[in-house]
């Protein structure tokens, strides 16, 4: 298995001048479910707003001469590709990005803003990240996947080590999952630090892939529904890296409904007055559906990003005036 808190370590060093070191804020309003100590690491307060420039970043600074001259190919129409962008466009690599047919507008102007070169293909996530790795493959150019890369997995775990500088007892850390990269990299950094630290990995009812590929020890094909939770939405690749440290160092799953999402995002705007994006209320609502057995413990919840559509955010906090 990978020997991730070495690649997170070395991720650490690696990624210090290019990301922030985002803040751990303590969150009175959900220390009261438990009765201990809660804190919100806020990684939606990011460069691009979500905690996918440390993976990205990480893996860009890996290229030796020849790659970087090659360029890179990414395919993703969230996070994953802004993350890319801003990379590539903070170390002066050149790459494309593509995307789905019909993709968001207001990503692409984001992805247009951080001047990336982009591709349209296909009208599926799993379409275009095909036609992405072919054309890296074709090219003679490094595909850079949101999830399936040990250095995008150890750029992620730096997550986890922030966590435990702070926080060098905390009892649990809950995270949203889709393809892995997140909670394999906090596992695998915080067991080697603190055995006892469980770690939960929180998943939304509509989209539980690696949860359920846990469960049968194996990548399922599951199927996936519409969810508030884009950022995690979606299948697994069959030979993803990211399953292993999932199945042996993960200590917990929980799945929640999209109203559970909803209120979680609701509850923490009106509290702390920070938009957070679905995924990132994915952890929260896990956390106050286990907060029962959490009695008194210290908690820290990842909030893995920011980045909703304003109209979709005013519609989820005042549904009567959309």
């Amino acid at each position: 298995m990978l020997d991730i808190r070495a690649l997170a370590l070395t991720a650490a060093t690696r990624i210090r001048p290019h990301v922030r070191r985002t803040p751990l804020e303590p969150s009175a309003d959900l220390g009261r479910e438990s009765g201990g100590p809660v804190f919100l690491k806020l990684e939606n307060m990011q460069h691009t707003g979500s905690f996918k420039v440390r993976g990205a970043i990480n893996r860009l600074l890996t290229l030796d001469t020849d790659q970087r001259r090659a360029g890179i190919v990414t395919a993703s129409s969230g996070n994953h590709g802004l993350a890319v962008a801003f990379g590539m466009s903070r170390l002066g690599i050149k790459g494309v990005v593509c995307l789905p047919e019909g993709a968001s507008a207001a990503k692409v102007q984001l992805l247009e803003n951080l001047g990336a070169e982009i591709r349209f293909h296909g009208t599926s996530c799993e379409v275009t990240e095909t036609y992405a790795r072919h054309r890296a493959e074709k090219n003679g150019q490094v595909y850079i996947s949101p999830y399936n890369d040990p250095f995008v997995v150890g750029g992620q775990g730096t997550v986890g080590l922030e966590i435990m500088d702070r926080l060098p007892q905390v009892d649990c850390i809950m995270a949203s999952v889709g393809g892995g990269g997140l909670i394999a990299g906090i596992a695998g950094a915080v067991k080697g630090l603190r055995q006892t630290t469980r770690i939960v990995g929180c998943l939304p009812t509509n989209s539980p892939a690696m949860a359920a590929s846990v469960g049968a020890g194996r990548i399922l094909d599951v199927q996936c529904l519409d969810t508030l939770s884009d950022g995690t939405a979606g299948g697994i690749e069959a030979d993803a890296i990211t399953l292993d440290p999932c199945r042996t160092l993960v200590d917990d799953w929980v799945l929640v409904t999209e109203e559970e999402i909803r209120s979680a995002m609701v509850r923490v705007f009106d509290n702390h007055r920070l938009v957070i994006e679905g995924a990132a209320g994915v952890a929260v609502a896990g956390f106050l559906k286990m907060a029962p057995q959490l009695t008194g413990k210290t908690v820290a919840l990842v909030v893995c990003g920011g980045n909703i559509d304003a109209g979709l955010f005013k519609t989820l906090v005042c549904p009567s005036v959309s």
